[in-house]
């Protein structure tokens, strides 16, 4: 008996070993967390095409209204152990949603606290720790029942959390404060907070050998290494302007990691040794957010937050080989084998519902101000996503579109220069076939305080 335990042990092991390194194969999936159309797209990694998107809730404007079922701002993604459930993380009805991977139903949803932002499963898969981003603590929840089973006290702003695959510990950034919280997963104790360069990160990864965490400063643009047997920094990576996620891959021996830069439309590759070395710079579609690996190393996916798009990077080359369209703003994005045991998968998709976005890159008239408006058509107006970015700190400044008076938004900058927000109004001119008036580019002029638009003091103008 010994001896066939034994046997059965090496054979499981050789079989996981075996999953882990395996080229895409047309049951797995590339999911992506859809923020504005509130779905779930998801995509074939062996034809890189889009297979169709679960509908959790409505797209924008339509959740502006009271809504009592669906769900808002679908954000952030997990999967569990046995890649048989996907979780989806919507911050603005406060869910989280279980999906079956086989057939793209929802199994469940459980309501939490304000603003959760990220989910995963535990090593063991028995519990889901979502972190509760507009509150201080981790919500846990019972994925079998979809019932919180307790709450872990944290740092204000819990931000996502990973696990250790010993099953003993999870590593929790913040939104809020520089620290990283360090949890006893047995106890559900907090056991130590490493210090950290800025108050806000949105993500975490682990290194493949699992010696390090490394995690994303977006407000800063850098990059920290934590060694988790020490459990303390090991490095500080200055990355880029909007450093959003990132994800590993080994490739001709050696680890590289991968980091999309939001600021440079960018997926930018490190060396992984103690002084790490920028070996490529990739060109992507607009704003890359989030990003996977597959399990064989051999692409990397990553979601367009301003694109509606995934672009796919060979390894081998650093270059990216295929686009396919997704839902409208595209945030969390994971890489899950095997999702689909049998069949097609395609039961319970729906069609692709959004068009596709119009990106406006924004130029300093003097200084070193940046920005840019992506432009969602809604019927008759636009939604208009302002960035802006190097500005006056505290300071108000004024969105108008060339044609109006008034102007369509308003900002108030951080202490750091940045503001951002969604405004609604014509950005196209409209025109019949019965008129012979040829319509004409808007133009977008960005103005410090009350000043009326003029595009030659503007602060900001539009390239269009």
């Amino acid at each position: 008996m010994k001896n066939s335990s034994l046997l059965c042990a090496l054979t499981v092991s050789v079989a996981l070993a075996h999953s882990a390194s395996a080229a895409p194969d047309g049951r797995d999936r590339v999911y992506t967390a859809d923020q504005n159309s509130n779905t779930v797209s998801v995509i074939n990694p062996v034809t890189n095409t889009l297979l169709g998107q679960i509908k959790l809730g409505n797209q924008r404007p339509d959740v502006l209204s009271p809504l009592y079922k669906g769900e808002i701002n679908v954000h952030g993604l997990g999967f569990s152990p046995d890649h048989k459930t996907l979780i989806a993380i919507a911050n603005g009805s406060n869910s989280v949603t279980f999906i079956d991977t086989a057939t793209n139903k929802v199994k469940g949803v459980t309501y939490i606290g304000r603003s959760p932002h990220e989910g995963f499963f535990t090593a063991d898969g028995r519990e889901v720790w979502a972190v509760v981003r507009g509150e201080n603590y981790i919500s846990v929840i019972d994925p079998t029942t979809f019932k919180e089973r307790q709450r872990i006290d944290t740092t204000a702003g819990p931000g996502m959390v990973l696990f250790h695959p010993n099953g003993k510990l999870a590593f929790v950034v913040s939104s809020f404060n520089p620290v990283v919280d360090i949890i006893d997963v047995k106890s559900h104790k907090i056991i130590k907070q490493i210090k950290v360069v800025s108050p806000f990160s949105p993500f975490l990864q682990f290194s493949p050998d699992f010696k390090e965490v490394w995690m994303t400063h977006k407000d800063v643009g850098k990059v920290t290494r934590i060694d988790t047997d020490k459990l303390e920094v090991k490095g500080v990576l200055d990355t880029g302007m909007i450093t959003n996620h990132l994800a590993f891959a080994k490739v001709g021996g050696s680890t590289y990691a991968y980091i999309t830069i939001g600021g440079e439309n960018a997926v930018k590759v490190y060396t992984t040794d103690d002084t790490p070395k920028l070996m490529a710079t990739i060109p992507t579609g607009a704003l890359p957010h989030g990003v996977w690996s597959s399990d064989d190393n051999s692409r990397i996916y990553v979601g367009l937050e301003n694109g509606d798009a995934v672009d796919v990077i060979d390894t081998a080359s650093n270059k990216v080989i295929a686009r396919a369209p997704v839902g409208q703003a595209p945030q969390a994005l994971v890489y899950v084998s095997k999702a689909v045991p049998e069949g097609d998968g395609m039961v319970n998709l729906t069609a692709r519902g959004n068009s596709e976005p119009i990106n406006i890159a924004l130029k300093a008239v003097a200084g070193d101000a940046k920005g840019f408006v992506v432009s969602r058509n809604l019927g008759v107006v636009d939604a208009l996503e302002v960035s802006l970015f190097k500005l006056k700190p505290q300071t108000v400044y004024n969105v108008y579109v060339t044609g109006q008076k008034a102007a369509v938004a308003s900002f108030k900058t951080n202490p750091m220069g940045g503001a951002n927000g969604t405004a609604i109004g014509p950005l196209r001119e409209v025109t019949t076939t019965l008129s012979d008036k040829q319509a004409t580019p808007s133009k977008i002029v960005v103005m410090e305080g009350d000043a009326p638009a003029d595009a030659a003091k503007a602060v900001l103008v539009s390239a269009m």
